[in-house]
């Protein structure tokens, strides 16, 4: 017997028709390869920068590049000059960083210089930030202003998400966390067209940004650890310990950053705040070493590469004084992403759970601590998912990272965050 539909239920969308996405291929494959080389282009100049400050100049000066008295100098100064930056350049960097996620801003064109000086600065200089946010804070601003004058008849909205699909792309280098982060976002505006309609540009644009970067680039989030082959109930039960263990310890900085923030911000003036925040992560580096300086990417491997030769005391203080770096230079003003030194708390945190309890596997232990970590710093679960996984290689670990980020997930959720509410936040 045939019934006819109820009125009430829902019609299906129709997909997208070709002459909607067809359009849009070209200007994504632009503004991918396009925020790609930007990306690259400001990480090559302040590698070179960096170079130049830790270890041309201090050996030209006979001293030693990581000594106590050249970071807390070096950290100052970086203080001074994005302090400068900030204070006399147009735009002044843009907004409050502690007030701004992963291009959840549209700037102006004229901020795009001194945001990106600023960047470049503090990435030189050892400030424990990554180039994340501000970078794709830049790319959207300049695909928004550009693509809008050239291709006036596409909305704006498309503009920037396709800045910012482009910019996560190119940034870890696959597509997929692009996928995960404009997913989540759709799911707060939606719009007609399926989901894939509207992921298709996105998604051109993410895929084109990835490929300009490891083509030439190269980079790789492996961090060569053992392989987990044939996980079992008490991988899934460390992992589930150590992710929510890890968020409990990053929630520590989200509880604390309105208080540190509004310390930094009685001063009220940038020349005052960056050159303070500067000093006083100098004196954090002259504790922690100087594998907790800069953005951490490449400090993280030199850690696993050295696996089982650090001990819990050496382990400990790094997640710790990383975490306060992180919370210090989030707070007084300088520019940049918490994702990657959040990874390196996670990292180390997740070796001195696998120095304390041998049996838990090196891939389990540090996927977890960073799950952990990343949930309470950036609260993007998608993202943390995804680098927890890449940053060990071994797809039997997956599940257990699935697994774990439920319970890490009801310690962060409604807690205070790494980010402040805009109107409560100081401008520069």
């Amino acid at each position: 017997m045939v019934t006819d539909t109820p009125s009430s239920a829902p019609s299906p969308v129709p997909p997208a028709p070709l002459r909607v996405l067809l359009p849009q291929i070209l200007p994504a494959l632009v503004v991918g390869v396009a925020a790609s080389l930007l990306f690259l282009g400001i990480s090559v100049a302040a590698e070179e920068f960096q170079h130049v400050l830790w270890e041309t100049l201090p050996d030209a000066l006979g001293i030693g590049g990581y000594s106590s008295l050249w970071m807390i100098v070096m950290l100052t100064a970086t203080g001074i000059a994005v302090g400068l930056v900030v204070w006399r350049i147009s735009g002044h960097a843009g907004p409050d960083p502690a007030s701004t996620g992963l291009g959840d801003v549209l700037m102006a064109p004229r901020v795009v210089p001194g945001l990106l000086l600023a960047t470049a600065l503090a990435l030189a200089g050892g400030v424990s930030l990554g180039p994340e946010n501000p970078i794709i804070t830049a790319n959207i601003a300049l695909a928004y202003w550009l693509g809008t004058r050239a291709r006036p008849s596409l909305p704006g909205a498309l503009w920037v998400s396709l800045a910012s699909a482009a910019t996560i792309g190119a940034l870890f280098g696959t597509p997929v966390a692009a996928a995960l982060v404009i997913s989540e976002a759709l799911t707060h505006t939606p719009g007609p067209g399926s989901l894939w309609d509207r992921l298709f540009a996105p998604l051109i644009a993410a895929g084109a940004g990835a490929m300009t970067t490891t083509l030439l680039a190269h980079a790789s989030f492996d961090l060569s650890l053992p392989p987990l082959s044939d996980p079992g109930w008490g991988d899934l039960l460390a992992a589930m310990v150590i992710a929510t263990a890890a968020a409990v310890f990053g929630l520590v900085a989200c509880y604390a950053f309105p208080y540190v923030h509004r310390a930094f911000h009685r001063l009220r003036h940038p020349m005052l705040m960056l050159p303070l925040g500067g000093l006083v992560l100098g004196l954090l580096a002259t504790l922690g070493g100087h594998l907790t300086l800069f953005k951490g990417l490449h400090e993280v491997k030199t850690l696993t590469e050295d696996i089982g030769d650090w001990t819990p005391g050496e382990l400990s203080r790094m997640a710790v004084v990383k975490l306060a770096a992180l919370l210090v230079a989030a707070s007084c003003g300088f520019v940049g992403g918490r994702i990657f030194p959040a990874v390196f708390i996670g990292v180390a945190f997740g070796l001195l759970a696998q120095d304390l309890v041998p049996e838990i596997a090196p891939a389990v232990a540090v996927s977890s601590a960073v799950l952990g970590v990343l949930l309470a710093t950036t609260r993007q679960g998608w993202v943390s998912l995804f680098i927890a996984a890449v940053l060990v290689a071994s797809p039997p670990v997956l599940p257990l990272l699935c697994l774990a980020s439920l319970p890490a997930w009801l310690v962060v959720t409604g807690r205070p965050q790494l980010e402040l509410d805009p109107s409560g936040a100081s401008l520069h």
